[in-house]
């Protein structure tokens, strides 16, 4: 950046400080902020109320998209007659335009030294999107309903992220990013089945459960405004300025960083779409209304795993916590590749659960502990749009495998993609994955 666009930068951030912050209040008083960066002396550190509160608002958003997202594709292929080509094209461009907004987003946050208020934003977006999804007509609307709704999550995620590093200490992250995970899945396990009721006692009625899933999204929005306190700016002096000016920038985020961001996007190239978990359990016979007990499952292993893993994951080296995720993301998709019964099926989801469960928080926790303080919302943003990237190229070559072989081509190329993250693992292993920026 030139000498005389700097000056020009500052005063833009300046003006929007002051429009966010109304929208954002600092804490009433240090309380949580002595609590939650740091601990006083002679104390644990315990997690902050906000960490609990940004849980609540994710398991209310999450009940929501999942009383929605069990059934969309059930819903494309047999309402809207969509090839399953095409459900994965949405899949895929819905996950990456999510992570494409989140650099924007992350900086934007680093800038402002506010994180609420774009959280705020976010959330109300996605809230609002919801009242699309009853009244599509046609898949490109659905697409688009999809791909605006990311658009929320895109600019929520990395400040919401970068927020609740700034108020968990470093010996506690993994706990921290455990319990909002754990929250959050328990809104992913609430909403399926809720939509199952609701599918049930209305004989199938797609479009009605589709309004019904707006409530808890806009419940979400308002928890967040009321619940969630923004964290005091306590960054230190920064003589290179409050936000990365230039991608130059960038390499001041540490060798772990990006050794987690390689591993991140490698395994989400071989986890694919959890719609495609959904699209096997069609596949065995299972009718549309108890297709999301797949995702019910799933999400119950994942939210009662999250929180301890997390624990765990402040306990013991990461790498090999982070090793045994692998090696289950492998098991769950050879189980699935032979799986002709519901049991079967079951059991290769109830890994995929275990595996997300030891793995998110943990590579979260390592993102907030390889970042500075004034990029963190930047870090995260970097991390999310590598993931997104990696979730495109597999949500449409897992719909072309499927299209080109069925379940065991999609799930043997996933098995393929888990075996080169766990080489990556034992041939670039990370110097050491916990500590570093508090």
């Amino acid at each position: 950046m030139s000498p005389t666009a700097a000056p020009k930068v500052k005063t833009g951030f300046s003006a929007a400080r002051k429009l966010v912050e109304s929208l954002s209040p600092l804490t009433d008083s240090g309380s949580d902020q002595t609590t939650a960066l740091g601990g006083r002396q002679g104390v644990p550190p315990k997690l902050s109320r906000n960490v609990t509160a940004l849980g609540l608002v994710s398991l209310c958003m999450g009940m929501s998209s999942a009383m929605i997202h069990g059934l969309l594709p059930a819903f494309l292929v047999t309402v809207l007659g969509v090839s399953i080509l095409f459900v994965g094209l949405i899949e895929g461009t819905a996950e990456a335009t999510t992570s494409l907004v989140k650099i924007f987003s992350g900086r934007l946050s680093d800038g402002l030294g506010r994180r609420k208020a774009l959280v705020v934003v976010g959330y109300g977006l996605s809230g609002l999107t919801k009242l699309l999804f009853p009244v599509a007509e046609r898949a490109l609307a659905i697409l688009a309903a999809r791909t605006i709704d990311r658009i929320g999550k895109g600019i929520r995620d990395a400040p919401r992220d970068a927020l609740l590093a700034d108020v968990t200490p470093s010996e506690i992250r993994g706990s921290g990013f455990g319990l909002r995970t754990a929250l959050y899945t328990i809104g992913a396990v609430a909403g399926p089945l809720t939509a199952m009721g609701l599918m049930t006692l209305s004989g199938d009625n797609f479009r009605l459960v589709f309004w019904l899933a707006a409530i808890p999204g806009f419940v979400s929005v308002a928890v967040l405004v009321i619940g969630v306190k923004e964290a005091p700016n306590n960054w230190p002096a920064d003589p290179q300025g409050p936000i990365a000016t230039s991608w130059r920038d960038l390499w001041r985020l540490n060798p772990i960083y990006w050794w987690a961001v390689s591993v991140a996007a490698i395994l989400a190239l071989a986890r694919c779409s959890p719609a495609f978990l959904l699209l096997k359990a069609s596949s065995i016979g299972i009718g549309p209304a108890f297709v999301p007990v797949i995702l019910v499952l799933m999400n119950l292993v994942y939210s009662a795993s999250a929180y301890p893993c997390g624990v765990l994951a402040d306990m013991i080296n990461r790498r090999l916590q982070l090793g045994a995720g692998v090696v289950l993301l492998i098991g769950a998709n050879l189980v699935l590749i032979f799986a002709q019964t519901l049991w079967l099926t079951a059991f290769g989801v109830a890994l995929w659960g275990l595996q997300m469960g030891l793995i998110q928080g943990l590579l979260s926790a390592v993102v907030a502990d390889a970042s500075p303080p004034r990029l963190r919302g930047t870090a995260f943003a970097i991390y999310d749009v590598a993931v997104g990237i990696a979730t495109l190229i597999a949500g449409i070559g897992a719909g072309a495998l499927w299209v080109a072989g069925g379940a065991a081509a999609t799930f043997s190329a996933a098995a393929l993609l888990a075996s080169v993250a766990a080489l990556v693992l034992f041939l670039r292993p990370a110097p050491k994955l916990v500590g570093a920026a508090s």
